[in-house]
């Protein structure tokens, strides 16, 4: 009874916090001098990504592999952009999953608050990035999602364990993992891959990860979103197309992830964010051209 309680006053504080992002973001939206008004392809992007991200593949290394290969918008946006754009598709996400899959309450409430007070510490740091280190960032952290999914498909890596809950120290080596993996996912890293490899070396049954995924997520994404909106640090149009595709993405991919070549899907994601790692690195450590003799030394 107790457990149900917990997952009840769970559901109802995503509830709560989610109206009041939604309104923050209209509120953000409503004042902002540049358009607000979604383009079919923002509107893709959001729908495709969170079908993907629905799988368990992830939004972030499918949106950030492609805003970046077209060059949609400045480095910079990306990690604000994402983390506000997806915020109502993983709300969507969280509700299902958390409605649906069985997992310990505590283990659930835990993880999603640790993931929390990790992005907004994340979040607090990205803000004063500048472009070279978030580019670094962005290439390492697109590198090591391409290799998880890679070590998965080829079977190197463990396929999981059988538990539904975790004893002492697995449950505090969980907390810390999603805290990290939080304030990561704050600077456009992916969450679901390193969660879901991670969890299960922990003793995790797979599909009990998906609801703590999903949950911790969506808190995320509203909490670090929350500071980025505040700063007005997003692209307006390419926000809103993300947020009203991505509910859709989610809704289509509930009713046809049964039929779907999932690790197909996941060895395409890797080979995209294997390239986009390559550019973000090069584009870090690119030879910046030599100013004028009286100019400073460039940094």
């Amino acid at each position: 009874m107790i457990d149900v309680d917990i997952k009840a006053l769970l559901l109802a504080f995503i509830v709560l916090f989610s109206l009041l992002f939604l309104f923050k973001f209209y509120q953000s939206l409503k004042h902002n001098p540049r358009s607000v008004t979604p383009t079919l392809h923002s509107l893709s992007i959001g729908c495709v990504s969170n079908f993907f991200d629905t799988l368990g593949i992830g939004s972030f290394p499918t949106s950030t592999s492609y805003l970046r290969l077209r060059r949609l918008i400045d480095d910079q946006l990306i990690p604000s952009t994402l983390n506000i754009g997806h915020a109502p598709a993983a709300i969507t996400e969280a509700l299902i999953f958390i409605t649906l899959v069985p997992v310990s309450p505590l283990l659930l409430v835990s993880t999603t608050l640790s993931t929390a007070v990790g992005s907004f510490l994340g979040s607090g740091i990205v803000l004063r990035l500048p472009k070279r280190p978030l580019q670094i960032v962005l290439g390492v952290a697109s590198l090591i999602a391409a290799v998880l999914f890679i070590l998965v498909n080829l079977h190197l890596m463990p396929g999981g364990g059988n538990a539904y809950r975790l004893s002492t120290v697995p449950f505090l080596l969980a907390n810390v993992t999603v805290m990290t993996l939080g304030a990561l996912m704050a600077a456009g890293v992916g969450f679901f891959g390193p969660c879901l490899i991670v969890l299960s070396l922990l003793g995790l049954h797979p599909l009990a990860i998906f609801p703590i995924m999903m949950s911790a997520g969506a808190v995320q994404q509203l909490t670090s979103g929350w500071r980025y909106l505040d700063q007005q640090h997003y692209d307006p149009q390419l926000t809103t197309g993300l947020a009203l595709g991505g509910v859709a993405g989610v809704l289509l991919a509930a009713f046809l992830v049964k039929s779907l070549a999932v690790d197909a899907l996941r060895w395409l994601v890797a080979a995209v964010a294997l390239i986009v790692a390559v550019d973000f690195l090069l584009s870090a450590f690119k030879t910046v051209p030599h100013r004028a003799p009286n100019a400073s030394q460039p940094h």
